[in-house]
């Protein structure tokens, strides 16, 4: 009789060593289409010009001659592409940048020191057309931002650094960049860290939740950084020996395996 109770214990301590995960710990956006979302008032802005930021911006005109002096010149074009206002037209774009320095300036061709830190590209571009209409007729100023990074790291597949073309970024993209959370990532408590006006910022986002869509982190920003911590589980499987299950699952094999040699 003591058999059956020493196989019904292994299986009670092999279900004790799995766990159960609720549907609440794991589904993203849960009740969202009951969420309140002012998306617009996160997403419109833009990105903000920071210090140390690297800025490509180019000038065409009508006359195009008229607006050569307000470019940087053109490096590693293709040979035998043709230049236009800073652009490859054979090739792509190949512009010299400009940095943003610690007084949130840059030095402009013909224009001098303008200040850019702050504003988005609209704004800028707007900022630059006013000032260079002074010079040129019906100026076309296209600026972008070159150094938009996220960093991703923890309990994601692909933890790393992204490079991001597009102006507007969220953070379920960037966590799909990064191949999503594993199972043992918390949903409810993803850190987001970035720097504004000098100062470390940060704020937790519960991904279960369909109001994250409204936080100021939502969408990210140039060098903004992701953690994802671990779940209990997870953290408490890094005081144990991984392979504790294999053994249990081995020593269950041959507690039964005695009982049918026994009988």
């Amino acid at each position: 009789m003591k058999y059956p109770k020493l196989i019904t214990l292994t299986f009670l301590s092999l279900l004790l060593v799995s766990s159960c995960v609720s549907r609440k710990e794991i589904v993203y956006f849960q009740g969202i289409d009951k969420a309140s979302a002012a998306l617009e008032k996160n997403q419109n802005k833009g990105l903000r010009i920071k210090h140390n930021d690297l800025l490509t911006i180019s000038v065409s005109a009508p006359e195009q001659e008229a607006a050569m002096p307000f470019n940087l010149p053109v490096v590693g074009v293709p040979q035998g592409a043709m230049e236009l206002g800073g652009l490859s037209v054979n090739g792509r774009q190949q512009l010299q940048t400009y940095l943003v320095d610690s007084e949130g300036n840059i030095e402009f061709p013909v224009l001098g020191t303008v200040s850019v830190a702050g504003l988005n590209r609209q704004e800028l571009s707007g900022k630059l057309k006013k000032q260079i209409s002074e010079y040129v007729q019906n100026p076309i100023v296209n600026v972008r931002l070159v150094n938009f990074q996220v960093s991703v790291l923890g309990e994601v597949m692909r933890p790393g650094t992204f490079d991001v073309r597009d102006e507007y970024l969220s953070l379920p993209k960037a966590l799909g960049f990064a191949g999503d959370l594993t199972i043992y990532g918390r949903r409810g408590n993803v850190l987001v860290m970035r720097e504004e006006n000098g100062q470390k910022v940060h704020e937790y986002l519960d991904l279960t939740d369909p109001n994250v869509i409204n936080s100021p982190f939502y969408y990210l920003q140039q060098n903004d950084v992701v953690y994802v911590e671990p779940n209990g589980a997870q953290m408490q499987s890094a005081s144990y020996n991984r392979n504790a299950g294999v053994y249990i699952s081995i020593a269950s094999v041959l507690i039964s395996l005695a009982v049918l040699i026994t009988n």
